[in-house]
């Protein structure tokens, strides 16, 4: 039976995260605490018991495995009933990268992989140390499967964790040459021109349009995401470590939730910079969340969220109970929709994953054809970036983001990508920008 140990609730879990990071694949799925209030769980794990990996090209197979990994270590144990009021009780964590999309869509590559992660990684996590920031309660959780001698090291670890005070401050890290753009602001006007002549043309409506950066680094990444949360703390935010590289995650934006048989996706569109000032600040608020642009973005990927969800959900139980609410972080304001539905009795939730991915607030609409149009413009492929990080909880429970605001440490690099949604009358100077502003603060925050 799952076992539940009640620990010391703290404001801030990454001295969890930092007793257990020399353990294999360590992860912590981050709410942003305490520096954001938007945020509820903290989910911090390490030492799966199986790992699944695949490169672009083969994901979709891979997703058959995991589902059969998730049952191998369900069936026998029966569902987690005490701990049915956490969000996890043992399970799968990891990250499904854009190429998986591709796979899933049937979207031909053109460009080549710059960073070298698989397009899944996903394991089974025995354990986990979860902080619940609204009932300020902390647990151990312990699946049946966990080994005896990870549970007894696990609990003298994240019993003896230190103060946050105590982690000193982050150092270590360092980019040794600035950030730079993979794309040319010339080959920037230009495939934006070209994504005009495709809408022009009918091809689709709305195009999300990336560039990659990226910079030479030495040092421990752990180190260099727990300077950045603290500058750009966002609710879906995540690291995950493996031998050789490591995902460093600020997302504002959840993906896909499931609890029982609710499912709830929260789409981002339409973004502007925070302001100098209080009044230049509620000034660009009102002016996102009155722009006709913006609302229109939003609501054509709402439509095509609801689509997807009507591949997995009972007909007629999808809903849109929120539309075009303003949301506001360190350096930005977003407008975000909610979509919800009832999951069929015969989806489970990773068909649901599987039938939405990637999220459409990163492909555009219709979604195969914006991510025809991305694959031919774009030079560098996405790797993680508009993909998903998520966990499957053997009990049911599933959260997921997507994983913009994202950068990628794979050994003596780091990379990061920007992007906008590109619609009829976009002003290519101003998606330039935006582009910019969404990962300007994270390599500013890095640059030497």
């Amino acid at each position: 039976m799952t076992a539940i140990q009640e620990l010391r609730y703290r404001a801030d879990a990454a001295p969890l995260l930092a007793a257990v990071r020399d353990l294999p694949s360590p992860v912590w799925l981050d709410s942003g605490r305490p520096h954001s209030s938007a945020g509820r769980f903290d989910i911090v794990s390490a030492a799966p018991l199986r790992v699944l990996t695949a490169r672009a090209g083969h994901g979709a197979a891979t997703l058959t495995d995991t589902a059969a990994l998730l049952a191998e270590f369900s069936a026998p144990h029966g569902p987690a009933s005490p701990a049915a009021t956490l969000p996890f009780a043992g399970g799968l964590i990891g990250w499904l990268g854009y190429g998986l999309g591709m796979d899933l869509q049937a979207v031909a590559r053109h460009s080549p992989e710059i960073a070298r992660l698989p397009a899944l990684r996903i394991g089974f996590y025995p354990w986990a140390a979860i902080v619940d920031h609204q009932t300020r309660r902390a647990a151990l959780v312990f699946h049946p499967a966990c080994p005896p001698a990870l549970r007894r090291d696990v609990e003298n670890r994240c019993r003896a964790a230190p103060a946050p005070a105590r982690l000193g401050e982050p150092a270590g890290f360092a980019l040794q040459t600035p950030f730079i753009a993979t794309t040319s602001a010339a080959r920037y006007r230009a495939d934006i021109a070209r994504i005009l002549e495709y809408l022009a043309a009918g091809d689709c409506y709305q195009v999300n349009y990336a560039q990659h950066f990226s910079a030479a680094c030495a040092g421990d990444p752990w180190q260099a995401y727990c300077r950045l949360r603290a500058l750009l703390p966002s609710p879906f935010s995540a690291y995950l470590a493996t031998e050789d590289d490591a995902v460093l995650c600020f997302s504002p934006e959840r993906f896909l939730r499931v609890e029982g048989d609710l499912v709830e996706t929260r789409p981002i569109k339409g973004t502007i910079a925070r302001g100098r000032t209080a009044e230049e600040d509620a000034a660009l608020a009102h002016r996102l969340r009155t722009s006709t642009k913006d609302r229109a973005e939003n609501l054509m990927i709402v439509d095509l969220l609801r689509n997807d969800l009507g591949k997995s959900c009972v007909p007629g139980s999808i809903a849109v109970p929120e539309l075009f609410a303003l949301e506001s972080f360190a350096n930005v304001h977003h407008l975000v929709s909610t979509v919800t539905g009832r999951l069929r009795a015969d989806q489970t939730p990773l068909d649901l994953l599987a039938n939405c991915f990637p999220g459409g607030s990163v492909t555009g609409a219709p979604k195969k054809r914006a991510m025809e149009i991305i694959a031919e413009l774009e030079p560098v492929a996405r790797a993680l970036y508009c993909g998903s990080i998520f966990y499957l909880s053997t009990h049911g429970r599933m959260d997921s983001n997507i994983a913009i605001r994202t950068l990628v440490a794979d050994g003596s690099r780091i990379h990061c990508w920007g992007g906008g949604g590109i619609v009829a009358d976009s002003d290519p100077k101003a998606e330039y920008q935006e582009s910019l502003m969404k990962v300007q603060l994270l390599m500013k925050a890095l640059n030497p």
